[in-house]
């Protein structure tokens, strides 16, 4: 498959990890296992890594967290457990109960709780125009757009435990880059959904890459957002790719980082011609740019 280089921006491996975190935070459980806490901030649209070290009397390890059950991994050569949390840009500001649950190796399970503030962050309004059958959509589309509803509800369920990624994530293409993660919408006068991903603008045509490697688990045409593409990396993370002009690869695809997914273009609901990039974990809607504070060897 043909591959593109382009400079690197992103994140996430189970490797060792250097940081630029704003918020570390260091927890002890009962049994001495030591909890590292990484992330840029607690706001809505972050990531956080979570590290639990105990050395072999943990077999087994769970966070739940907002409504979500995340399945810590063992990481084999650090001798640690691993989880990547995305707080969803919906989030609302407030205190929030974490417990983790821990097991060892006779099968016994302890708790720690914690208490973790989400502090308020700002999203901007931005009023757009688009054709009407995109806002109010007509009645002969709407069970097509319920299927795909389902259907990406159940591809965000799906968790690959292992990681499939290699390396840093890339800028999957090249132009200017719309800080405009979690903008609040109104298209046509008429409120919308808050927009979970960053525009890239560029030329129709231009290639779009694979961020990251994983196995493509869609590339059909979707009626909101086009022609689109999301791969899973593994451990709860996906890329999300849409708005393509063509799609160059087909579900059950593994690629690698760098591959060539598709072309930038203008279909389903847009303004013109551009790359919607999105980062998803478990369901949760995480901004890109959060992703900046981290680097991986």
């Amino acid at each position: 498959m043909k591959r593109v280089v382009v400079f690197s921006v992103l994140f996430l491996l189970c490797v060792p990890i250097r940081t630029l975190f704003s918020s570390q935070e260091k927890w002890f459980g009962p049994s001495g296992f030591l909890v590292e806490v990484r992330c840029r901030s607690f706001q809505p649209g972050e990531i956080v890594i979570f590290s639990i070290k105990g050395g072999p009397e943990i077999k087994n390890a769970q966070i739940r967290f907002l409504g979500n059950k995340y399945q810590l991994v063992k990481d084999l050569e650090r001798d640690e457990f691993l989880a990547l949390i995305g707080i969803d840009l919906g989030v609302k500001p407030g205190t929030y109960p974490l417990t983790i649950y821990t097991q060892d190796s006779a099968g016994e399970w302890g708790t720690l709780e914690k208490q973790i503030t989400i502090s308020v962050r700002e999203f901007p309004v931005k009023r757009l125009r688009v054709k009407e059958e995109y806002v109010t959509p007509p009645v002969e589309v709407r069970e097509r757009i319920r299927r795909e509803s389902e259907l990406l509800k159940s591809i965000y369920q799906r968790f690959t435990s292992e990681w499939l990624g290699e390396g840093t994530f890339i800028v999957p293409t090249y132009g200017k880059v719309f800080d405009n993660f979690g903008e609040r919408r109104i298209y046509n006068n008429k409120p919308r959904s808050s927009h979970g991903g960053v525009d890239i603008s560029a030329p129709t045509g231009t290639p779009v890459l694979a961020s990251n490697s994983g196995e493509v688990v869609l590339a059909s045409d979707l009626y909101f957002s086009g022609k689109t593409v999301i791969i899973d990396h593994g451990l709860g993370l996906f890329s999300l790719y849409c708005h393509f002009s063509k799609i160059k690869v087909k579900r059950g695809q593994d690629v690698r980082r760098g591959d060539v997914i598709g072309e930038v273009g203008a279909t389903g609901r847009v303004t013109g011609a551009h790359l919607h990039w999105g980062i998803k974990i478990l369901g949760s809607r995480v901004d890109p740019y959060s992703l900046l504070s981290f680097s991986f060897d």
